[in-house]
């Protein structure tokens, strides 16, 4: 099957007029679990990203130092301080437990973004195999996240799971190279993979390649300036939050990666060299409207 194209079009689907008697969660509640003792940036970045793509409600949950930095950022942002300098599985029950009063709470509106920012250390990478195991609610899995799940790919088969890697970590993971493959050569391979390891997988570049191992899209909006630190976080953020929304991983894919691509186009043009993470989060409310 030839993969599509991803278009505008896709926002409609998304984005339909509220009802007045909405009620709190009934557009989502995320979780976002990262950071570390050098790392803040991170988890901020795809919290704003993630009320900005329409998500109710945003949680995050970091090591003490980070958390304290993201709370002060913005009023927006609730940050819970977890004890130490980086994730370990002494954070895991809290976590878990966490999850599960948030998915009460939410009506079943959840979902998690983890990895941004976390660090690769052996007990923080057991921790979030060890975490990924236990819930069942759907995931980003991101960045430091891809390095903890290529130990024991087993543990996101057949979940509601959306992984987004960028060509090295395809590679960590399933062991493949794409880097200067042609779009067709990525497809193909991004396809065999998502179908093997019974997941959805988002490889981010030049061209997005999203695949459910069925089916298959092409996102072609972005910038070459968005290689700046944070952009990649932000796309977690928004695919965080449309999954929340009740999107499946395969759709929010799709749809965050059209929008953070075309957020980041809108302020590359704008800002240019100077652009960062923070003027791509700040252009996606333009791109919804």
């Amino acid at each position: 099957m030839q993969p599509m194209e991803i278009t505008k079009a896709i926002l409609k689907n998304v984005y339909k007029k509220r009802a007045r008697e909405a009620r709190k969660y009934d557009y989502g509640l995320l979780l976002v679990i990262g950071g570390s003792e050098f790392y803040s940036g991170s988890p901020a970045f795809s919290a704003l990203a993630a009320f900005k793509a329409g998500v109710d409600m945003v949680r995050i949950f970091a090591p003490k130092r980070a958390a304290d930095i993201i709370a002060s950022f913005k009023p927006d942002l609730a940050a819970y301080p977890l004890e130490g300098s980086h994730l370990t599985k002494e954070h895991l029950s809290i976590l878990v437990s966490m999850t599960e009063a948030a998915k009460a709470a939410a009506r079943g509106k959840i979902a998690v973004v983890i990895g941004g920012g976390v660090g690769r250390t052996e007990d923080t990478q057991n921790m979030i195999l060890e975490y990924l195991n236990q819930i069942s609610v759907p995931a980003v899995i991101d960045a430091d996240g891809i390095h903890a799940i290529a130990k024991k790919p087993d543990v996101i088969a057949r979940k509601p799971f959306l992984i987004t890697p960028h060509t090295s970590e395809f590679l960590l993971l399933t062991g493949k190279v794409v880097e200067g493959f042609t779009d067709e050569e990525k497809v193909k391979a991004v396809q065999e993979e998502a179908f093997r390891l019974k997941t959805t997988i988002l490889l981010k570049g030049p061209t997005d390649v999203i695949s459910n191992g069925r089916e298959t899209a092409l996102n072609k909006t972005g910038s070459g300036f968005m290689t700046k630190g944070g952009m990649g976080d932000t796309l977690a953020g928004i695919a965080g939050a449309l999954v929340a929304r009740g999107m499946n991983p395969y759709e929010a894919g799709q749809a965050a990666a059209y929008i953070n691509g075309m957020a980041g186009d809108l302020a590359g043009r704008k800002f240019g060299e100077s652009v960062m993470a923070s003027d791509l989060i700040d252009a996606i409310a333009e791109v919804i409207n």
